[in-house]
């Protein structure tokens, strides 16, 4: 016993070192200007597109992907099936980049014999098209609908994709490329895809069906490369002076045809332009999904939609002003938050000035795949001084997609970020978080101090609150209200709450024998302590009380009980027993405690008529066992009738 006390005593008092251990901030790089991005995108053309992708959707999304790349980066697309063809080479980004691979989408098609996956990605990462070993600035886009099949043997598919898994991605991983995947349709080896991303800390999307392609490329080409963007509002958005170029990206809204649909650009001075009339400085493309518009050395002012917005619609901007957010993980835990930092450049300086900040508001606003969202305000009252607005992200009320909107409204000009994570709660979390309420309730529940102690119950409502009442993820509540449930286990690690329901333990030992000292005292009070054995015993010690004992037991229901106790022993003793209800008739019950402590539960059910029991508020919370010592003989069971009715009363 002793060493045990010793072993807690050291392990409660070396806790709070190793939850500070593990509390520590997170070190985080400061923040930069990202580097130009190398991207290289894989499209499958393998013969199952022909049903996955009959309208051959590919093409127009990888013409949106070659357009929506910022100049200056690096990009190729290849192709593959049985095997692997550059369809644009890998260069540097330039408006002849993007004709030729506009031009060259047209040749994607479905005429591949098998699906050669592991190929693709070895010519795609191969060392001359870099110059080097070096990929940590590389994403690849991974599109495909199939498995790996590069043989009619099953044996040889299997052991290409242990193969892919095994030192194809250990090194591509210690070479530092992230890898994209997207599965059209779930025919696609998704537990690949899934690793593949996981493993190189890329996004996976599964796109059920062709429709949902280009979005899902979209998704990962802003993942890969997050570029600035300024805020619709409502149906038009604001330029400011220093926007050098912006390009709206307008999606079709579901139910609106691509034949016949009508879409509208008004400038400040009020003239619009269609996709059939074309000013000079903007390029209009028109896609089956999509509008693409382009519009260089735009006017400074409010610009207005004249049409219906599709979900994910976007205007990004080319500017010197520039506000950078750090990067994003594609999936987080409690045990790993975001950190999120957001700072403005102009040109490659990081603005610090207080004048220019102070009048900036940066809001984050976090959305569930559901469509709740919440908002925070990162800008205080008091400017940054280092000029960079930070916040973390610890844990959010429910596992799922979250995208992240950073919002930057000056009164000049507006920025906007956008992302998308994946909050995931581990195995472990989720047995302990769900364990801690189940475990809490059944304990206090035999003592009555542990009674309020089921009201607990809320701690699973406060973590649905915040998700139903607050629109989902009210992010002040998520930091606030949810740390604080879950923070305790953390410190504890578990401690707290055995030693909670240790501490129950015992004292539902020290009430019981304080009981058990007090039954005792009355017996040896009383002196008839032997009544105990008569239940036992019926016919050596007092026949008539034998018989009504059944009675009060096996029929409590039916009201003729009274009748057999008002007999000879109920009207002898009845004037001692209102003198002394609670004192004296008590201890002589005793006796019948030990047998009636049994049948009890069953008894609770039997003596109490339906209606009683549906008036006697909260009647299932109770243990009635704790009564047990009333009533022992036919007098006493008279009064426990008798007592019965005042606690209706008093429960009433």
């Amino acid at each position: 016993m002793r060493r045990l006390l010793n072993c807690l005593f050291v392990a409660f008092f070396s806790l709070p070192f190793a939850v500070s251990a593990q509390q520590a901030p997170v070190q985080t790089p400061p923040l930069e200007l990202p580097e130009n991005a190398d991207i290289r995108i894989i499209v499958d053309i393998s013969g199952s597109m022909k049903a996955n992708d009959p309208d051959n959707l590919r093409q127009p999304a990888v013409r949106l992907l070659a357009r929506m790349l910022p100049e200056g980066s690096s990009a190729g697309v290849w192709t593959f099936g049985q095997y692997v063809n550059m369809l644009v080479p890998h260069d540097e980004v330039t408006d002849g980049w993007r004709e030729q691979a506009v031009d060259r989408s047209g040749q994607i098609n479905s005429v591949a014999l098998r699906t050669n996956l592991g190929e693709a990605l070895r010519v795609a990462s191969d060392r001359y098209l870099s110059g080097s070993d070096d990929l940590d600035n590389t994403d690849f886009i991974l599109l495909t609908d199939g498995k790996v099949d590069i043989a009619s043997d099953a044996d040889a598919n299997e052991k290409e994709r242990e193969n892919i898994l095994g030192p194809l991605l250990e090194a591509l991983n210690s070479r530092g490329a992230t890898i994209h995947t997207v599965a059209l349709s779930e025919e696609a080896d998704l537990a690949l895809l899934e690793s593949l991303a996981a493993e190189t800390g890329g996004s996976y999307s599964l796109a059920p069906s062709a429709e949902a392609l280009t979005r899902a490329f979209l998704k990962a080409l802003n993942t890969a490369v997050p570029q600035q963007q300024i805020p619709i509002e409502g149906d038009g958005f604001k330029v400011d002076e220093g926007v050098e170029e912006f390009t709206a990206l307008i999606f079709r809204a579901d139910e609106e045809p691509a034949a016949t649909r009508e879409l509208g650009l008004i400038s400040p001075d009020g003239t619009e332009a269609t996709s059939e009339s074309v000013p000079d400085g903007m390029r209009w493309v028109r896609e089956t999904e999509y509008d693409l518009i382009t519009v260089t050395a735009p006017a400074a002012g409010q610009w207005q939609i004249d049409g219906e917005l599709g979900e994910g619609s976007r205007v990004t901007v080319v500017s010197d002003l520039r506000m950078v957010v750090s990067p994003v993980p594609p999936t987080f835990t409690a045990n790993e938050p975001i950190a999120v930092r957001v700072a403005f450049f102009e040109d490659d300086q990081k603005i610090d000035n207080a004048d220019f900040l102070g009048v900036i508001d940066v809001r984050l606003t976090l959305t569930s795949d559901d469509g709740r969202s919440g908002t925070k305000t990162l800008s205080g009252e008091e400017v940054p001084e280092d000029g960079v607005y930070t916040d973390d992200i610890p844990r959010l009320p429910d596992e799922g997609e979250y995208e992240l909107d950073i919002v930057a409204d000056g009164q000049t000009f507006s920025r906007r970020f956008s992302a998308v994570t994946r909050f995931v709660l581990p195995e472990g979390e989720e047995a302990a978080v769900a364990a801690e309420p189940v475990e809490a309730l059944p304990e206090p529940e035999p003592g009555p101090a542990p009674e309020p102690a089921p009201e607990p119950a809320p701690e699973p409502e406060v973590a649905e609150q915040p998700v139903a009442d607050n629109g989902p993820i009210d992010i002040t509540q998520v930091e606030e209200a949810d740390p604080e449930p879950s923070a305790e286990p953390e410190e504890s690690a578990g401690l707290p709450f055995w030693t909670i329901a240790t501490a129950g333990g015992l004292g539902v030992l020290v009430i019981a024998g304080a009981v058990f000292l007090v039954v005792r005292r009355k017996k040896a009070e009383s002196g008839e302590e032997p009544p105990v054995i008569v239940p036992d015993e019926p016919g050596e010690s007092e026949p008539e009380s034998d018989e009504e004992i059944p009675l009060a037991v096996a029929e409590p229901d039916p009201e003729p009980e009274p009748e057999p106790e008002p007999e000879e022993e109920v009207t002898e003793e009845e004037i001692p027993v209102a003198d002394a209800t609670v004192d004296e008739p008590e201890p002589e019950p005793e006796p019948e405690p030990e047998s009636e402590s049994e049948p009890e539960p069953g008894q609770e059910d039997d003596a109490l008529p339906d209606e009683e029991e549906e008036d006697e508020f909260g009647l299932e919370d109770f243990d009635l066992s704790e009564f047990d010592d009333l009533p022992d003989t036919d007098e006493e069971k008279g009064l426990l009738d008798d007592e019965d009715e005042p606690d209706k009363g008093k429960s009433n």
